[in-house]
């Protein structure tokens, strides 16, 4: 089940296929609006009545946690959660469901949550937005992988809708895309016949349940190149870029009368990077050429991703104090008489003016 929390997460959770997506948010009209099998709302009031939003603010939604606690820690046991870090509702409701996973002493794999975070393209997005993410990044989702309670964590940047100017629709369509191949290995290792290995639905749950940071790419495989070089050429552009892999996993589908021993040099490469991965081989005649599908889980500490945020924060503060600068001009030295201030200090103060001049001829002030 994939639960979307906030507005980002609720229209995102909607355009995965299957349809059992529940959809939390604060502003009721929203959530009528999103596609889902079931909605939640979560309540929050003010000195006004009700609120319809968290307005970037992460505080209304750690405060709207509360009306909906005990339903959604049940709910994401086993389960996936998808929101943005930039914004009040979904980060801030997140926040506490991190915050609780990290707090119990012992969650077992088939109750971890498991979580795709959508984080903000800091060169183009507001500031509050990756102010926001730095705060989440470095304290809840730490502390939940610190736990060790956490499942996979999915970090996927906004930065490919910008650079190649897509509405969300767009957008959201094609991170669901790209989800739904990684999410249907165990399928297809049911729906093709195997060859070499196996990945079931309980290997799967397994491997999401691990705590680490998970980096996944498919594509199509061709044999006689380098893995290596396929990797840098088939990025996947939607996810931030991994660090050294702890643990890997591979599904090959191979088409009719293809050659499966080709998966020998996809455990070659791993081997060279003393990783052991669990993997499947399959054919599938409805294919013209070999495709891979890979998974990579590392553990990229979450302060040197904070840290790739607070650099372009910094940046941005300062270019806007430059800006600032430049639109209101330079400031002229102001001539200011000493002795005439001097003496006005000394009437304040009931001393005498002579006695606050010769101090200040004598320090060389006049």
């Amino acid at each position: 089940m994939l639960i979307g929390i906030g507005g980002a997460g609720s229209k995102l959770s909607s355009t995965f296929d299957g349809g059992s997506n529940v959809v939390i948010n604060i502003s009721e009209a929203e959530l009528n609006k999103a596609k889902a099998a079931q909605r939640i709302l979560a309540v929050v009031h003010s000195g006004r009545g009700k609120r319809e939003g968290a307005k970037k603010n992460p505080e209304i939604g750690k405060t709207a946690f509360i009306s909906i606690k005990d339903q959604l820690e049940d709910m994401v046991r086993g389960n996936t959660v998808i929101t943005s870090t930039g914004g009040g509702t979904g980060m801030g409701i997140t926040w506490k469901v991190l915050e609780s996973i990290a707090q119990k002493d012992d969650v077992p794999e088939e109750e971890k949550t498991t979580f795709i975070l959508v984080l903000p393209y800091a060169d183009r997005e507001p500031s509050e937005y990756v102010d926001n993410t730095i705060q989440f990044i470095s304290q809840p989702v730490s502390w939940a992988i610190d736990s060790g309670n956490t499942g996979n964590v999915f970090l996927v940047s906004n930065k490919e809708k910008f650079v190649n100017r897509m509405t969300e629709a767009e957008f959201n369509g094609l991170i669901a895309r790209r989800f739904n191949a990684f999410f249907q290995i165990p399928a297809k290792c049911e729906e093709h016949a195997s060859l070499e290995g196996h990945i079931d639905r309980e290997d799967f749950s397994l491997y999401l349940s691990k705590p680490y940071f998970n980096y996944f790419v498919d594509f199509d495989y061709e044999h006689k190149k380098p893995l290596d070089e396929q990797l840098a050429s088939n990025t996947n552009r939607l996810m931030l870029e991994p660090d050294t892999p702890l643990e890997a996993m591979f599904l090959l589908e191979v088409p009719n009368h293809a050659d499966e021993r080709m998966f020998y040099d996809v455990l070659d490469h791993f081997e060279s990077r003393n990783v052991v991965p669990i993997y499947a081989v399959v054919r599938n005649p409805n294919l013209q050429v070999p495709h891979l599908t890979l998974s990579l889980l590392y553990a990229r500490k979450p302060h040197d991703l904070v840290n790739d945020f607070i650099r372009i924060s910094e940046k941005r503060t300062r270019d806007k104090i430059r800006k600032s600068i430049e639109q209101h001009g330079t400031f002229g030295p102001k001539k200011v008489n000493l002795e005439q201030e001097a003496m006005k200090e000394a009437m304040k103060a009931g001393k005498k003016e002579d006695e606050v001049i010769s101090v200040l001829k004598r320090i060389g002030k006049l």
